[in-house]
């Protein structure tokens, strides 16, 4: 029994030894739901966060923080690994800055040019800073595209897109984000030289330049990067039109329809083989379906609609329905036929994301305004006005880790729309 007992004990002993030493498993990590670039992840302006507000008190949800001394600007903010970035005219200097995530405390700031009030809406840029790893991406009102680190703003190279590409862009100035795409960046300088160009993200080198036939000057929107029977294609709204280019930058197809000769400014939606595009200035959007023409691409216009007269507060795509501003209403069509559903002009002309099953809808005279992202009809969930400067409210509401952040001129509000854990 002693011997039975002895074996017993040094098994025992073996066994709390393997278990004691066994790695432990590692603590979960938090999952971050940033916005580290115009539109959100992947520029649809939809996030895939969760328990956020399903209404709003009265008086609207709670400031956390409140940013000032921005300088001027209608740049929407982004938000990436704990900083949110944005542009803005601070005196003479256009620059771009960095906040604290946690607490809207300023990191750094850096000018990248002279402020350019020559251009019209002299209030300063419009740009998203794309944020990629430890860089920072950032397109200035005159042209000027300049990459920075996350770090400290230290700048890592810089283009100027008249000078370097000779582009052409509307009288508004370049108000582009750039894009990321793997290792390229993508922008739009414009004319008959550049139309679009890719460049080498770390360096700054040209990987290609893409020409569209009829030189369109840039205007305001920015490029998508898609799929379409397996090939990359990247689609930007141009001055005129709606253009598709292959992932080496060769000129692939066209949608004119949707187009005015004012301002193209929302980014174009793209499901399934299907690109929807919209303007205003009385004009409208449109649906085209891309199809295979022997080596190249074509696209069909499928419908066009009077109904979604957008101006530059873009549009989102949820299942088999669009949401967006068709001039003073909040409207709602199929996205595939273009039938309305509803349109509610009580919401009145605005910008729009999604997250969580709902619509965060900022009308350009200040109200913001919670809706049920709804097919059937138009169903608000709350609203409130944040503190205003007077100047039209144009910078898009974003929501990212449980924040609502609303730009307005110098100003930034950081309001919580996470629920609360019982």
């Amino acid at each position: 029994m002693l011997r039975i007992a002895i074996r017993c004990m040094a098994s025992f002993a073996v066994l709390v030894f393997v278990v004691s030493t066994f790695p432990a498993a590692p603590a979960p990590q938090p999952v971050h739901f940033d916005w580290p670039q115009w539109q959100g992840q992947l520029r649809t302006g939809v996030s895939n966060e969760t328990g956020l507000l399903k209404e709003w008190p009265k008086a609207g949800p709670s400031l956390l923080w409140k940013a000032e001394k921005l300088g001027g600007g209608f740049s929407t903010p982004s938000v990436a690994s704990g900083r949110v970035y944005g542009m803005g005219f601070r005196d003479n200097d256009e620059i771009v800055w960095a906040l604290d995530e946690a607490t809207g405390e300023p990191v750094w700031s850096v000018k990248i040019a002279d402020a350019n009030r020559k251009v019209g809406y002299s209030e300063g840029p419009r740009c998203t800073p794309t944020v990629d790893g430890d860089r920072l991406y950032v397109l200035g009102l005159g042209a000027d595209l300049v990459c920075l680190k996350t770090k400290n703003g230290e700048e890592v190279w810089r283009k100027n897109l008249r000078k370097d590409f000779d582009g052409k862009v509307g009288g508004w100035g370049y108000s582009e984000s750039p894009l990321i795409d793997g290792d390229k960046l993508l922008c739009t300088p414009g004319g008959k030289k550049a139309t679009l160009v890719a460049l080498n993200k770390m360096t700054g080198e040209t990987i290609w330049n893409g020409v569209v036939p009829k030189g369109d000057q840039a205007h305001y929107a920015s490029i998508i990067a898609v799929e379409f029977e397996g090939k990359r294609q990247y689609i930007q709204f141009l001055g005129g039109g709606v253009v598709g280019l292959s992932g080496d930058g060769t000129y692939l197809w066209r949608y004119d329809h949707p187009h005015n000769g004012t301002a193209n400014c929302s980014t174009p939606l793209y499901h399934d083989g299907f690109v929807f595009a919209a303007s205003s200035y009385g004009t409208g959007g449109g649906l085209a379906k891309l199809s295979r023409d022997g080596d190249n691409v074509k696209a069909e216009e499928v419908y066009f609609t009077k109904n979604m007269k957008n101006h530059h507060g873009g549009m989102v795509r949820l299942g088999d329905y669009l949401y967006g501003s068709d001039e003073g209403s909040l409207t709602c069509l199929e996205f595939q036929t273009g039938k309305l559903q509803w349109a509610e002009r009580k919401a009145g002309k605005g910008s729009i994301a999604y997250a969580d099953g709902c619509l965060y809808y900022r009308n350009e005279g200040g109200p913001m305004i919670l809706v049920e992202a709804n097919p059937k009809k138009y169903v608000e969930l709350g609203r409130f006005t944040p503190p205003r400067t007077g100047k039209p409210a144009w910078p898009h509401p974003i929501v990212a880790n449980g924040k609502l952040y609303i730009r307005d001129q110098d100003y930034l509000y950081c309001y919580s729309v996470k629920q609360k854990r019982r």
